[in-house]
């Protein structure tokens, strides 16, 4: 990181002697208990440095049963939106995904030594030496020194494009400009190595290689990386001694605690795959994610088992989810450490139903880890098997499983890595303010911070006290969010009787929705970091664009390609390439690409032209290779024979200074087909009458884009990262 922020001095230990009334915090059963029934997504409500340790979603994906509307579910990162499923454009063929050669060696299962520990025991692991009972192989190449030997192979590319990229022949008949490499900085290479290994690599390096570094931070309780392995092994062993074998589905339905990162790596050292669940999901959500995805196991919260019981059924000869055998129950609890875990079970003894017996399938996390289990857990899979199916959802239509492999997480991962280059491995902190759950979180946060031994603070949701307190107490340098974090956390700020210390922030990546100038600008002046927009989506794994962190960028663009990462704007319908500057759909093409849809052939080819990925999102790119985006290609108002983008009208109104929120729709009018209204939400002591908006948006805008109708709100829906659940605005 910048040597100025070096400088910045950090504990050696978290302090352990937080005050006893900091156990509101542990008062999360509002964190996850949205009303059983109906409930909507809850909205954003903005929310601690240790040793720095490493490099880099919110998130819901919108859902949806059975044609049935609901909810956002997890938002990619970005201007992120789930891609909706386009009509396929001329001879379009689903993208095959690509597949290891066959006398391709898997890379090697490794993992450090055992070391003897118990659950009592945990806060003394950082004390033990690790075993050298089994041999721990290299993973080809570290991360770090990845990036500096293609960094030798492609720096002379950075300047300009090769002749042979020049005069690249696309199997897909899109030969297009690729400028972007250009405005790359010269850390950055255009093209990376990604080696063939499985995604839960990173931890067993991690546990090898830095096995007394911090990998967790939870309210107090620390886990250093050799103690997140052993447990995710020693549960991964357990998974596999009850029966699941690879490829089986196990939902994790968990907030950001230190179970969800020892379950997330548990699952995959079992060889079986991820589906990460919204702890916030009501029955019909739930129900349909996990008939869906046929899961074996769900391991989940003891606060949301009455509402698994009601999805699951009570008896084992009349469950619904007969395939559903395991469900594992962990607590807040379990992720704290004395005396803070007793006071959180006394404050919430009422708040906690009863487990149900574990003759019908129900488990303690716990009791997994009092057992001595010698079950041996199965070789790694590697590169193109599937690893997680992370739900996301169009604009209409019912939720898609997006089908992510490991060379899809390895590969996104390393990417964001590359882009991060002045980051110190070893030494970063990360705020996860973001849900694990959400792909956005899943790859900036969870892996990467592992793939670069980092340190993780985990809130369990954003609240902007919390996330302040965190800033100034525990000084993560690495701050991955969505605008109206940022947001909150300026007003916050300005509110504070006294000056803040948010100094030791040095990376931002907004993602989710535009990010404003005024907000980018305010942020870098009050932390001295780097905020910048970036874009992607759950079926990219998700990251595609941002802007350069420290090199040139374009405000109110989504920035460069990734390397690896091919981008075009291309006509919707004819599937014809479009010159720069013109506006058409983004698609995409890289390693960090899905591998489908989770038994959804027919919307896997819908969503393919040619072998690009269509994004449903309408956008441009300039001369340089900034690509813009416009909006959604469903979210475009057709009034009077105009196209109308609403992202447009969005931004003019986020620049008037008493406007803190807007979103504007398209509603159905009987003379234009349909107008312009906005649903505003003013900052605390402003204000503004129709007539003065009408006046000041005529000033920027044309005539036919000037909203009709405004609505004035106290808030507006949102989901848990932030962004603004138009959807819902529309059914009211």
């Amino acid at each position: 990181m910048n040597e100025e922020k070096d400088q910045v001095q950090h504990d050696s230990s978290i302090n352990s002697e937080e005050s006893v009334s900091d156990q509101a915090t542990l008062e999360e059963a509002d964190v996850v208990q949205p009303t059983e029934e109906g409930a909507s997504e809850a909205e954003v409500e903005p929310t601690e440095k240790e040793e720095p340790v490493c490099d880099e979603e919110p998130v819901e994906e919108e859902e949806r049963a059975d044609g049935e509307e609901s909810d956002e579910e997890e938002e990619p990162v970005g201007d992120e939106e789930s891609a909706e499923e386009e009509e396929p454009v001329g001879d379009e063929e689903p993208a095959e995904e690509e597949k290891p050669a066959d006398d391709e060696e898997p890379a090697d299962d490794n993992e450090p030594g055992d070391v003897e520990e118990s659950v009592e025991d945990e806060g003394n692991a950082e004390e033990e030496e690790s075993a050298d009972d089994e041999e721990p192989a290299d993973v080809e190449e570290s991360v770090e020194d990845e990036g500096n030997a293609e960094e030798e192979q492609f720096a002379s590319d950075n300047e300009a494009l090769t002749e042979e990229e020049e005069n690249m022949e696309e199997e897909d008949g899109l030969n297009h400009p690729r400028p972007w490499f250009a405005h790359y900085d010269k850390e950055i290479a255009p093209s990376l190595h990604y080696p063939n290994i499985n995604i839960a690599q990173f931890l067993i390096d991690a546990a090898e290689n830095y096995p007394k570094h911090k990998a967790v931070e939870f309210m107090g309780n620390i886990l250093t990386y050799e103690q997140i392995y052993l447990k995710a092994n020693h549960l991964a062993k357990y998974l596999c001694s009850i029966g699941i074998k690879k490829g089986d589905r196990v939902a994790i339905m968990l907030p950001n605690t230190p179970q969800a990162v020892i379950a997330y790596y548990g699952v995959l050292l079992a060889g079986a795959v991820v589906v990460q669940t919204n702890p916030l999901y009501v029955e019909r959500e739930l129900k349909y994610q996990l008939k869906d995805s046929g899961a074996v196991a769900l391991i989940t919260l003891d606060l949301l088992i009455n509402r698994v019981i009601r999805v699951r059924g009570e008896r084992l000869e009349r469950k619904t989810l007969s395939f559903l055998k395991t469900v594992i129950v962990t607590s807040i609890a379990d992720g704290l450490k004395f005396p803070k875990n007793k006071l959180y079970r006394l404050s919430q003894r009422k708040n906690i139903p009863p487990i149900p017996d574990p003759d019908l399938g129900y488990v303690l996390w716990g009791n997994i880890f009092k057992r001595d289990i010698t079950y041996e857990r199965p070789q790694l899979d590697t590169g193109h098997t599937l690893a997680a199916i992370q739900y996301t959802g169009g604009t209409t239509g019912t939720p898609k499983g997006v089908m992510l492999s490991h060379h899809n997480l390895v590969a996104n991962t390393l990417q964001t890595g590359a882009w991060c280059y002045k980051a110190k491995k070893g030494n970063e902190i990360f705020l996860a303010a973001l849900p694990l759950f959400h792909v956005f979180g899943l790859t900036v946060l969870m892996n990467y911070s592992v793939s670069q031994a980092g340190l993780l603070i985990l809130l369990p949701k954003f609240e902007v006290e919390k996330v302040l307190k965190a800033i100034e107490k525990k000084r993560p340098t690495i701050f991955p969010g969505a605008p109206t974090m940022y947001i909150a956390v300026l007003q916050a700020a300005a509110k504070s009787k006294r000056a803040l210390d948010l100094s030791s922030v040095d990376i931002c990546i907004s993602g989710s929705a535009a990010l404003p100038l005024e907000v980018q600008e305010k942020f870098e002046q009050y932390t001295g970091g780097r905020l910048v927009e970036g874009y992607g989506l759950s079926e990219t794994s998700p990251v595609t664009h941002a802007n350069p962190i420290w090199g040139t960028r374009k405000i109110g663009t989504i920035g460069l390609p990734f390397p690896d990462t091919e981008a075009a704007i291309i006509d919707p319908v004819t599937g014809k390439l479009l010159p720069p500057n013109e506006i058409g759909e983004l698609v995409i093409k890289g390693p960090q690409v899905m591998m489908g849809y989770w038994n959804k052939p027919e919307a896997t080819a819908q969503s393919f032209i040619n072998g690009w990925f269509r994004t449903g999102d309408l956008g441009k790119m300039d001369e340089d290779g900034f690509f813009s985006i416009v909006d959604r290609i469903k979210d475009i108002i057709i009034a009077s024979g105009f196209n109308i983008y609403p992202r447009e009208i969005e931004e003019v109104l986020y620049e008037h200074p008493a406007i803190k929120e807007a979103a504007v729709l398209g509603v159905k009018d009987y003379y234009r087909g349909e107008t312009v209204k906005a649903f505003i939400v003013f900052k605390e002591g402003e204000a503004a009458t129709e007539e003065e908006l009408d006046k000041y948006c005529r000033s920027k805008l044309a005539a036919f884009k000037v909203p009709q109708y405004y609505e004035f709100r106290d808030t507006l829906p949102k989901t848990m990262v932030g962004k603004i659940l138009k959807r819902q605005l529309k059914e009211e």
